[in-house]
């Protein structure tokens, strides 16, 4: 139903094939950056669920150049994926967190190889400004160029209770400068953080009004070694299953504007490190329960979808 496809839902990776003919695989690079709430600017101990890697579900050794890294990841992919074409993706901590000028070397080293043909940059919304803006605007004039903001929640207490560090309404001001600036953006959400289906929908509901480019969903996990760890093991939360996280994903996706490509529905990352919920690592399963679950209703993405 979507790029020539049978998925109910607007998958980026055939969006991408379909705009550049070809496959196309991010390649995830560490350029080691920081996080102002994990190095005490903004709060010690950072957000509840992040690990030392920051996220990152592919680690490289920091003795690797980024222009190594894209090599290396590049003749990676070619051999496991037959893929054509690449983004560059900053992916560990927060990838705006250095002066301008550090920042420019470090984009556009990503960019060199011929084969690269965008980059995507993980960040936080408070982490961003007019300079910074402007540099990957630039950029987009040449390179498929994303902004990829970790929001989690429109709920300020949710925000406060995983310590996040910023509210909703920075993410707004953030996200309304980088659309000015012509820039795509994609927003990670997580689901099962204390809140309830309604406080969830009315997060996904925001997004649909916003009509955000791009959404990633992750499922609120416990990793080795975190705060969220520690408050599982000693029963302060609890994780849904498989197949309720599915259901809702279908919900989600519903009321999304069908336009909205969708980044990121399941993941098989941090397997090693994994605490709960013991799923996480069947990424597979999930998204055909969730395709299952969209020909049972026979439904689709932007089914419920309202204009604003």
């Amino acid at each position: 139903m979507f790029n020539n496809t049978d998925k109910r839902y607007n998958q980026f990776s055939e969006y991408l094939k379909q705009k550049f003919g070809v496959k196309v695989y991010k390649i995830t690079l560490d350029a080691g950056f920081s996080c102002p709430n994990r190095d005490g600017t903004i709060s010690s101990g950072g957000c509840i669920f992040c690990d030392e890697t920051g996220s990152f579900s592919r680690a490289h050794s920091s003795l690797l150049s980024v222009e190594d890294q894209v090599i290396e990841e590049i003749e990676n992919q070619r051999k496991r994926f037959k893929a054509e074409k690449f983004m560059s993706y900053f992916q560990a901590y927060t990838n705006t967190y250095k002066p301008v000028s550090e920042l420019e070397k470090i984009y556009y080293s990503s960019l060199k190889h011929p084969d690269v043909v965008g980059i995507s940059i993980g960040t936080r919304p408070d982490c961003v400004d007019e300079d910074k803006l402007n540099l990957i605007s630039d950029i987009s004039k040449d390179y498929y160029t994303w902004i990829e903001y970790g929001l989690q929640s429109i709920h300020d207490k949710t925000l406060k209770r995983i310590n996040r560090g910023h509210d909703y309404n920075c993410f707004l001001r953030a996200y309304e400068k980088t659309k000015e600036k012509g820039i795509n953006v994609c927003v990670h959400i997580i689901v099962g953080m204390w809140e309830t289906r309604e406080e969830i929908m009315q997060t996904v509901q925001e997004l649909a009004r916003l009509k955000v480019d791009g959404i990633k969903v992750h499922m609120l996990c416990a990793l080795q070694g975190t705060k969220l760890a520690k408050m599982y093991e000693n029963g302060e939360i609890d994780f849904c299953t498989m197949e309720d996280y599915t259901y809702l994903l279908c919900d989600m996706l519903e009321i999304l504007p069908p336009e909205t490509t969708i980044h990121r529905l399941a993941g098989n990352g941090h397997r090693f490190t994994l605490v709960a919920p013991d799923w996480m690592g069947a990424k597979f399963e999930c998204l055909n329960l969730l395709d299952r679950e969209f020909l049972r209703r026979n439904s689709y993405q932007g089914i419920k979808y309202s204009p604003q």
